[in-house]
């Protein structure tokens, strides 16, 4: 999005009110501002001290939208609501609280809303439709929003620009203007390190200088039904918001990111607060298939784990699941295991790059969590010693092959059966492989008993979390499915995706 820019005709770096409208365009020496009505107000800009309380949106993993507002009421004491656009979340807090938002375990990026429309009527014509965002730009009552975002600056940690855009992008079946893509890839952004702490309050930061601000405009949109695509509505919303505060467009050195979110009917235009999404807080060491942390969080919910409780990841990968159990639910014991070695090393890596940050802070170092090189069929635990096992199955994507789950499915659920706590133990399994992974359970002789599945996105992926109970069978003495051959398994595998 190329935007241009003419030099203001009224300054706005005077003072510290750098992001205020254009006094020029009021009708008297007051600055207006507009209700969320859209009507008409005249009171002052209130001041950084004042206690201001504005709605946050958030972007959550697909499918824990509910999740995210049950830890939103739990540490803030706030009602979420959640949003028909899948994987956003609302609620309201007061700017005190503000330090709080950024430490929630279930959110990937955070923005202030400056106006929300539950049923906007789009014009048919496109010409319109795009006037009309044009002038809706001057009429948004963006006063609220500015402060929070200025406050934000002030508890950011990170100092500098950000690489790349805001994570708020949109689904896969989304359209996204071309200036605001950006790379989603773990692997290619080892430096977690950078990434804010999420065990201390964010250190405060000067006050950003007087200059001119520099934005983009970033637009999500999903629907069908519109005359227009992401690449206009950010191309003249984002003219309009120029001219009306003489910012200056610049599309990766930005200070200010704002959002225009449209889904069907319903419009949001909000202000991130989010540089980088804050699912890369625990993992400086990426695997091809690193889980976000926040999907992680998820996961890790759903168990409703007890204090003592013994957590077992079989395939752990990079360790982002009993790292995000260990730093949140640090009263249970959790052990990572992979039978492959740079696997095993990543985790362990990963552990010891918590320890490090931890002992820098002045925190107790020590995490609940050990790492173990294993056969995943043949694991070196106790029969019935586990009470939760919760881990990252292979899709047969990247790793492994849809034609190899047919023999690894079984045999893991199995050996996960038999370390499992039988009558109480659970488990939480995240798999693509949907086909594959019901006829494993359904061979597994009564021992698994299916509780509840979330069906989530994971990489454009729809893949789905399975909650089981391992029942009170006694594992080896329940009618087990050992009759079929490899071969006819295959061969039955390969006959149902021909069809």
């Amino acid at each position: 999005m190329l935007l241009f820019w003419k030099k203001p005709e009224v300054s706005l770096l005077s003072g510290n009110n750098v992001l205020s409208p254009p006094r020029a365009r009021a009708s008297s020496s007051l600055t207006v501002t507009m209700s969320s009505d859209g009507d008409e107000q005249t009171p002052a800009a209130p001041s950084p001290e004042t206690e201001l309380t504005v709605t946050i949106g958030a972007t959550v993993p697909t499918g824990f939208e509910h999740t995210a507002a049950e830890e939103v009421k739990e540490k803030i004491g706030a009602d979420a609501r959640v949003s028909r656009d899948r994987g956003r979340i609302y609620f309201p807090v007061s700017t005190e609280k503000l330090f709080q938002v950024h430490r929630l375990r279930s959110v990937d990026n955070l923005f202030v809303v400056v106006k929300e429309y539950d049923q906007y009527h789009f014009k048919e014509s496109k010409e319109e439709t795009l006037t009309e965002l044009q002038e809706l730009a001057s009429k948004l009552p963006w006063t609220n929003a500015l402060e929070v975002w200025k406050l934000n600056r002030t508890l950011k940690k990170k100092k500098g620009h950000r690489k790349g855009g805001n994570a708020t992008k949109a689904k896969p079946d989304s359209e996204v203007s071309d200036a605001t893509e950006q790379e989603e890839s773990a692997q290619e952004r080892p430096a977690a390190e950078d990434a804010p702490d999420p065990e201390d309050t964010p250190d405060p930061e000067p006050a950003a200088a007087d200059k001119l601000l520099k934005f983009r405009v970033t637009c999500n949109r999903a629907g069908d039904k519109h005359s227009f695509s992401s690449n206009e509505a950010a191309r003249d919303f984002g003219g309009a918001v120029q001219e009306f505060f003489q910012w200056k467009a610049d599309m990766t050195k930005f200070d200010i990111e704002v959002l225009l979110n449209i889904h069907g009917e319903e419009m949001v235009v909000g202000i991130a607060l989010t540089e980088e999404s804050l699912h890369r807080r625990n993992i400086s060491h990426f695997g091809p298939t690193t889980l976000r942390s926040t999907l992680c969080y998820g996961m890790l919910r759903l168990c409703k784990l007890q204090a003592s409780d013994v957590i077992l990841d079989p395939m752990c990968g990079t360790g982002a699941i009993p790292l995000e159990g260990a730093i949140e639910f640090n009263s249970s014991f959790y052990i990572a295991g992979d039978n492959n070695d740079m696997a095993v090393n990543r985790t362990f890596n990963n552990i010891c790059h918590i320890q490090k940050r931890r002992a820098e802070k002045g925190s107790s170092p020590g995490l609940p969590v050990d790492t173990v090189r294993w056969d995943l069929c043949r694991l070196p635990v106790r029969t019935g010693s586990v009470d939760v096992i919760v881990t990252d199955m292979p899709f047969g994507k990247r790793m492994g092959s849809r034609k190899k789950n047919w023999d690894l499915y079984p045999s893991c659920l199995r050996e996960m059966a038999r370390v499992c706590r039988p009558g109480s133990g659970k488990a939480v399994l995240l798999t693509q492989d949907k086909k594959c992974f019901s006829k494993a359970i359904s061979r597994m002789g009564g021992l698994w008993k299916k509780l509840h599945t979330v069906w989530v996105n994971v990489g454009g992926l729809h893949a789905g979390v399975y909650l089981l109970k391992r029942t009170a069978g006694v594992f080896g003495q329940t009618p087990e499915d050992v009759h079929e051959s490899p071969g006819r398994v295959y061969k039955q595998t390969d006959e149902k995706e021909d069809d």
